[in-house]
């Protein structure tokens, strides 16, 4: 009788784990933005679109290493037109990454970007990016692709370089699962 209450607690014990395990599961998501958020950790970039222009703060310099990744699986060329450019904070700067699509089929592709430090990127502000929207590509074709930033005055005196990686993803079949078609379409194509 004793082996049998000790199976059924054990039983229970077992049961009772695994429901706070997958419960946890749950929580680590909503847990880990709020640990990026209050630890400047992860590289996330919130600070988007317009933004008021401010006098440069020349008497500073900030190197940017400009990084382009492809996602295992993607085929496109993408790289910066200039993989190290010098900023001065609160200063407008324009640069561009080039993409190519090698293939014999029209693609979509998103980029998502990646700030490190960390803590840099609460001081990123990126006015305009081609990574705000996805970017059809035609078979064969090339683009150029515009990021527009300001690196705020407010960045912290002993950051002195920041790389702004951006990783490329294929989206070409959610893009046309989302279009309801077999052909991709993100708007016009670059």
């Amino acid at each position: 009788m004793d082996t049998a209450r000790a199976n059924r607690r054990l039983v229970i014990r077992l049961l009772g784990g695994s429901v706070l395990m997958f419960g946890f599961g749950f929580a680590l998501v909503p847990l880990y933005d709020v640990f990026c958020e209050v630890t400047g950790l992860n590289g996330k970039i919130t600070r988007t679109g317009a933004i008021e222009t401010v006098e440069a703060d020349t008497s500073r310099q900030v190197r940017v290493r400009l990084i382009g990744i492809n996602n295992e699986g993607m085929p496109w060329e993408f790289s910066p037109q200039q993989s190290l450019l010098t900023v001065n904070p609160g200063e407008m700067k324009q640069t561009a990454f080039q993409a190519y699509n090698p293939t014999g089929r029209s693609m979509v592709a998103q980029a998502i970007p990646s700030v490190s430090p960390g803590v840099a990127a609460q001081y990123l502000h990126k006015v305009n990016c081609f990574c705000f929207n996805a970017q059809p590509l035609q078979a064969g074709a090339r683009a150029d692709m515009p990021l527009l930033f300001v690196i705020d005055k407010e960045l912290p005196p002993e950051i002195h370089s920041i790389t702004l990686s951006y990783t490329l993803f294929d989206i070409t079949e959610a893009q046309a699962a989302d279009n309801g078609s077999a052909e991709p379409d993100g708007g016009s194509p670059i």
